[in-house]
């Protein structure tokens, strides 16, 4: 066992997620692929291996508790497949569809997809604006996409009837949420603590009305 695998596994403890051995291992790949094509791909500014785990494995991890009666789910700007790729990995019954505009990005995202064997992922090179899925979302995430305001009004039009934001920020996004557009409800701000990680996180939780 290596140390960054009890670190995952204490760390999942702490999110009250009991995930089998397979779905350990399958993390365990996906954070030795990001090592590997980071080298040529600069798909994330965190170099040391160690560091990845509760920066991107365990910070995705984190909002897994928050998707309870979704059964779709879209990365908006999934970059390195964060938080979708563990997200599709902990949850196998959700659908999880991964949307980006870059070719590189989305070109690593398929090489995961395909090496990790994850039927329950689908990846999207496009515009957000673009978009036009034959169905659309109940759940719809982003982590550091853009602001809360330019985030909704570029996926107002992918959100199913009844279906969630949940986006994944920093410090409490006061101004943020002081700057949404009329007709979109903030449920929710939650705090979050990701094991391993000295620094603030929040989920906000918005609908439509």
């Amino acid at each position: 066992m290596t140390l960054h695998t009890t670190e995952l596994k204490q760390g999942l403890a702490q999110l009250a997620l009991d995930l089998t051995e397979p779905q350990l291992e399958l993390l365990e790949r996906y954070l030795a692929l990001l090592v590997k094509w980071n080298q040529t791909y600069n798909l994330t500014a965190i170099r040391q291996e160690e560091r990845m785990v509760s920066y991107h494995l365990l910070d995705s991890l984190s909002l897994v508790p928050h998707l309870a009666g979704g059964t779709r789910m879209l990365d908006v700007g999934s970059g390195g497949g964060m938080p979708g790729i563990p997200t599709a990995i902990a949850r196998p019954d959700l659908q999880v569809a991964l949307l980006d505009s870059n070719h590189k990005k989305t070109t690593f995202l398929r090489q995961v997809v395909l090496e990790l064997g994850l039927p329950n992922v689908q990846v999207v090179t496009d515009r957000v604006e673009a978009y036009q899925p034959e169905q659309k979302f109940d759940r719809i995430t982003s982590r550091a996409f853009s602001e809360l305001s330019e985030f909704v009004k570029l996926t107002r039009h992918l959100v199913a009837e009844g279906g969630q934001y949940v986006a994944m920020k920093g410090v409490y996004p006061y101004e943020e949420i002081a700057l949404l557009p009329q007709g979109v409800a903030v449920s929710e701000v939650l705090p979050v603590t990701v094991p391993g990680l000295d620094a603030e996180r929040h989920l906000v939780r918005m609908v439509l009305q």
